[in-house]
């Protein structure tokens, strides 16, 4: 009989503590942290902005100034031997930039440029270069030997310009020397250089000009003509005519 009554109360002390299943405690809400989230959210923006910046530099380009043909040292660069292209951007290389086309009529190639080169400032001179086929004769000439407001860049003729002779010489009736340096008579003018152009007029004080008499002149002949030019220059035989469209 004890050991029934035994029984029984442990079954009802076991029953008494368990929790019926629907009655759980409920637990405590988790602690939020706002600002942990929106720094992450800061570092994730971050990230990809970086990646963002990294690709943009890795793929700059600039377009740059190309040559189509070949252009010869000394020679100004025309229009219709450049065209543009993209190139990776380089703060070590000074690319001629598209859109700086338009200076280049103030500069001439310092070397020989072939078709494909990509145009940089270091090949560029604003130095007055000479074509191929051209050269430069140095001219002292006297006053009416030049016309009035002559200055560089005109276009002028060359011509040989004869000194008379005095009677009672046999060179008078000829009208010609004999080619040694002698006097020449009108009859030997002639044209010696068509199409010059005047490179530089010696600048400096009026005085020292005035008081020789002379202007220093450099003119741009074709290569043909520079001996003969030069051989009349010598024996002050030379005259410079400025050409209708040559300017002033």
């Amino acid at each position: 009989m004890k050991t029934q009554e035994r029984s029984s109360a442990g079954v009802g002390r076991g029953a008494a503590l368990t929790p019926p299943a629907g009655d759980r405690l409920p637990s405590p809400p988790r602690e939020r942290k706002p600002a942990l989230a929106a720094l992450a959210v800061l570092l994730v923006l971050l990230g990809a902005l970086g990646a963002t910046v990294l690709v943009m530099r890795a793929g700059d380009r600039v377009e740059a100034v190309v040559l189509t043909k070949r252009v010869q040292q000394g020679q100004a660069i025309p229009d219709s031997a450049i065209e543009p292209v993209m190139v990776a951007e380089d703060s070590d290389i000074k690319y001629v930039r598209w859109d700086q086309r338009g200076l280049l009529k103030k500069y001439r190639s310092t070397t020989d440029l072939v078709d494909g080169t990509v145009l940089v400032g270091s090949m560029l001179t604003k130095e007055k270069g000479l074509e191929a086929g051209k050269a430069v004769v140095g001219l002292s000439l006297k006053s009416g030997q030049y016309p009035p407001r002559l200055k560089e860049g005109d276009t002028v003729s060359a011509y040989r310009v004869g000194r008379e002779t005095s009677g009672g010489s046999d060179d008078s009736d000829s009208g010609t020397g004999d080619g040694s340096g002698q006097r020449r008579g009108s009859s030997g003018n002639a044209t010696i250089a068509e199409g010059a152009k005047v490179q530089s007029i010696k600048s400096g004080s009026g005085d020292s000009i005035a008081s020789s008499g002379n202007l220093p002149v450099s003119v741009v002949v074709d290569k043909s003509d520079a001996a003969e030019l030069t051989a009349a220059a010598s024996n002050g035989e030379v005259s410079l005519v400025l050409d209708a469209d040559g300017g002033s």
